[in-house]
């Protein structure tokens, strides 16, 4: 069984064809490593699979159970979530308060309702333990170093019990020990069974961690196989169309 199937995924913009029927798969607990050039349509398939917008033509199911997606909300209660570029934290803000951000916990004070910091920050401290992470959940953000912001960001997602997380270049930007501490949250997501579509423009970080390799030239998928099938030097030459297809 797949946990996300997509088939046949066109979407225009106008004139645009940005995605022209597209169709992969997203077994659970593994992590598909998406790529391709700028322009290339992994941000549009993206944002389909987040139900940031519909596409134009193909189906999308999730546990082989047909699915339409009119916004963000609607993939979230199919057990989407989405850890963005920029991550979306707000640095004057704890880590627990990251986690908790638009979803937070409450206690009733007399006639009100007021934030249970303490149950937020017992949650979010068991939430960091899963991942294996340092992070502590009183830190602010705007102190933390990028690899504990992403694991801020991912062990937001986990809130929800997801059974899909996409990552949109988790390992750009930060350092070289950051870049480890956030490859080994990817595969802890994946040993709790997660699902993880990893966009990322860098080579050995998608070699060191993706099950499967999916390349999108102008729009087109030109290659979707088992990373210990391919190389760096067969992907460069599909990204760039050194090679037709794979």
């Amino acid at each position: 069984m797949s946990r996300l199937t997509m088939t046949g995924i066109t979407k225009n913009f106008g004139a645009i064809r940005a995605l022209s029927d597209v169709s992969i798969s997203v077994a659970p607990g593994e992590v598909l490593g998406l790529m391709g050039d700028n322009g290339a349509g992994k941000s549009t398939l993206v944002k389909i699979i987040a139900g940031n917008f519909p596409p134009s033509a193909g189906d999308i199911r999730i546990d082989d159970k047909p699915v339409f997606f009119h916004r963000p909300v609607d993939a979230q209660r199919e057990g989407v979530e989405v850890v963005y570029q920029d991550l979306a934290l707000c640095n004057n803000l704890t880590a627990a308060s990251n986690v908790f951000l638009g979803r937070e916990t409450t206690r009733s004070l007399g006639p009100f309702r007021v934030i249970d910091y303490p149950a937020m920050n017992q949650r979010a401290a068991e939430l960091f333990k899963q991942l294996k992470s340092e992070t502590r959940p009183r830190d602010l953000v705007r102190k933390m170093s990028g690899g504990q912001r992403q694991a801020v960001a991912i062990a937001r997602t986990l809130l929800s019990e997801p059974k899909i997380v996409l990552m949109d270049e988790p390992t750009a930007a930060i350092s070289v020990r950051q870049v480890v501490e956030v490859l080994d949250l990817i595969r802890r997501l994946r040993d709790r069974g997660i699902s993880v579509v990893l966009v990322s423009h860098r080579m050995p970080d998608v070699f060191a961690v993706a099950d499967r390799i999916a390349v999108l030239r102008r729009g087109s998928l030109v290659a979707s196989k088992a990373t210990a099938l391919s190389s760096p030097e067969e992907v460069t030459g599909l990204i760039t169309g050194a090679i037709e297809a794979a």
